[in-house]
């Protein structure tokens, strides 16, 4: 780091966006995928900028501190800027392809259990004390991740729930964040738009449990990916899963539609857990929860109070049920990995009766393109009837999305689709119309979104009051 200028400017701010830049902040100049903080840095000296943060040289008549990487020394200095706030909360990160969401949310009641005030950030909201807002993505920049934490010190919180994805950790959001404990859950193929390929996927993930970054870990080692990071952890880790070496791991293990209850074998001796949520995934889930908040020494007695609390979480295997003879389910699974266990516990439930798995899903446009004709081989292995539609097309065209799901389909069933159906509410009613008593319906992609994105605008559409509507019309409206 060299400074050009006054290294005594006082600088009372600090932003990466030029539009916001005021008299005495200091700007950051990011280099992003499609535009260069640095281009953008004569308005901010314009806005009054009092310093800026380079990876070259600018000479704007202003101080400038030059950097090898203008995100690190973001992440960094907005730390230090704001008092390192973090460092005064007991922190608990999870990462992984699928769950981060679902075991977050576990781990927010146990924390309240265990007498915290609690905060929790993630995909769906964050929540400050129980106050919640619409969270802008899963893990926020460093500067905004930094300003959460002043407010939730402020408001008295002192443990956190926090989901970690995989572009916070290659684009140094969490840079300078120490994890009191945090959880690996798994890794499947997703994002591959933003990383080279699944190892660069994974070393991203896998950057996470390094010494100075998180003091325990929690590793799924019913995971391949999981395995590894276990076997060459430089932290103290413990392992969960069913496998008969997981250091947490399931024993008895009774289920039904109330949900699912088994005695937890760990480190710290046997739990009694009962919980309302479904489902393989759902176990894991709840296994990386009790692993957790093990690492970051939560008495056990907290571990079952907060996990028996939890009903459901927003658009995760999120039931619809106007008094229907038949399940209808949302459920966020974007992924093939994901898309495929929710498809299995749909089948497991569906089994009793005899039903048929029906699948309404389609793939994000501008995303992983690679992982379209795999979520349609998923869909055509493990439904029944499948109906391929569209799910936030953003700037590409809808139907050239479904063509490349198509291909996959193709490949596991020669009559293809039973549905093409672009109109996404339609493709609902379709199918939602076509139930019969013993099906379980799969609605899959979008779980708790309230908005279908378009090139140059975003249309309100949530996937569980379309469900509703259909079955409204259908002339099921018990407590619907």
């Amino acid at each position: 780091m060299a400074v050009d200028g006054d290294p005594a400017t006082e600088v009372t701010g600090v932003t990466l966006d030029s539009r916001a830049a005021g008299v005495g902040d200091l700007f950051f100049c990011v280099p992003g995928h499609v535009t260069d903080g640095h281009q953008f840095a004569p308005n901010a000296v314009a806005g009054g900028a009092a310093a800026l943060v380079v990876e070259r040289p600018l000479r704007l008549g202003v101080p400038e501190v030059l950097v090898t990487s203008a995100r690190v020394a973001m992440a960094r200095m907005g730390a230090a800027f704001y008092g390192r706030p973090a460092d005064g909360l007991l922190l608990l990160g999870v990462t992984g392809t699928s769950g981060k969401t679902t075991t977050a949310y576990l781990l927010e009641p146990i924390l309240a259990a265990a007498g915290y005030t609690t905060g929790l950030i993630g995909t769906i909201e964050t929540r400050i004390g129980g106050v919640a807002r619409v969270g802008a993505r899963t893990t926020p920049d460093s500067l905004d991740l930094q300003r959460l934490f002043v407010e939730m010190r402020a408001a008295g919180v002192g443990a956190v729930a926090m989901e970690v994805s995989s572009h916070a950790l290659a684009l140094h959001r969490v840079e300078g964040v120490r994890f009191t404990a945090a959880g690996f859950m798994n890794l499947s193929q997703d994002h591959l738009d933003f990383h080279a390929g699944m190892e660069d996927y994974f070393a991203a993930k896998r950057s996470l449990f390094v010494p100075g970054r998180v003091a325990r870990g929690a590793i799924n080692v019913d995971d391949a990916y999981g395995r590894k990071i276990k076997e060459s952890s430089e932290v103290d880790v413990i392992g969960f899963g069913i496998a008969s070496d997981a250091d947490v791991r399931p024993e008895g293990l009774r289920r039904g539609p109330w949900g699912q209850e088994f005695v937890a074998l760990t480190p710290a001796g046997e739990m009694k857990i009962t919980t309302q949520l479904v489902g393989d995934f759902n176990l894991s889930n709840c296994l990386a929860a009790i692993a957790i908040a093990l690492q970051a020494d939560i008495a056990p007695a907290a571990i079952e109070s907060g996990l028996a609390g939890v009903k459901s979480v927003p658009g995760r295997f999120e039931g619809v049920d106007c008094g229907q003879p038949f399940a209808v389910v949302v459920d966020y699974s974007h992924k093939p990995g994901a898309l495929d266990n929710v498809l299995r516990e749909a089948r497991r439930m569906s089994e009793p009766g005899g039903g048929r798995v029906i699948c309404v899903f389609g793939c994000g446009g501008d995303r992983d393109r690679a992982k379209r004709p795999l979520m349609g081989r998923v869909a055509a292995r493990l439904a029944d009837v499948v109906v391929v539609t569209s799910d936030n097309p953003r700037g590409e065209d809808p139907e050239a999305i479904v063509a490349a799901i198509l291909e996959g389909v193709a490949a596991e069933r020669a009559e293809g689709a039973d549905h093409i159906i672009i109109d996404r509410r339609e493709a609902i009613t379709t199918a939602i119309e076509q139930s019969r008593a013993g099906d379980v319906v799969v609605i899959a992609g979008k779980g708790h979104e309230t908005g279908q994105a378009f090139a140059d605008h975003t249309e309100p559409f949530d996937d569980r009051e379309v469900a509703r509507a259909a079955l409204k019309d259908g002339g099921w409206t018990e407590a619907c």
